[in-house]
């Protein structure tokens, strides 16, 4: 409790703007993001291997598929599109990263693994924030 007080007596008037002003600031982000996903367009998922897209998916119409991609020699990953969702399934690197990062589906997501040089991204048609290489 004393060290309270001393904290207290070393605030000026214009201290307690600054806090009111950041923890304002603080909930800037939750009104900006509820008006950024207001996307109508379908939504699609992009495969490159080596950063050359070698797939494209329409997620809202594809109901279920299995892939195989073979970026090099010993290398292997297995893509899932399961209900909108994709995933890499299985596949053989050290590290099985993009294995554990499971089913993406939202804009702006991502799987990747690095071994392979393959990385799976999420967009949505007419988002602003998608640009294509």
């Amino acid at each position: 409790m004393r060290l309270l007080d001393s904290f207290i007596r070393l605030l000026k008037p214009f201290d307690y703007l600054l806090f009111a002003a950041l923890i304002v600031g603080s909930f800037l982000p939750v009104f900006f993001s509820a008006q950024a996903t207001e996307h109508t367009g379908d939504r699609y998922a992009i495969v490159r291997i080596n950063g050359q897209e070698v797939d494209r998916f329409n997620l809202e119409k594809i109901e279920s598929l299995t892939k195989t991609y073979v970026p090099s020699r010993k290398q292997y990953n297995i893509i899932e599109i399961n209900n909108g969702n994709i995933r890499v399934k299985e596949d053989n690197s050290p590290d099985q990263i993009a294995v554990k990062t499971g089913w993406i589906s939202q804009n702006g997501q991502t799987s990747i693994c690095l071994p392979h040089k393959l990385v799976i991204e999420i967009y949505q048609a007419g988002s602003d924030d998608y640009y294509i290489y």
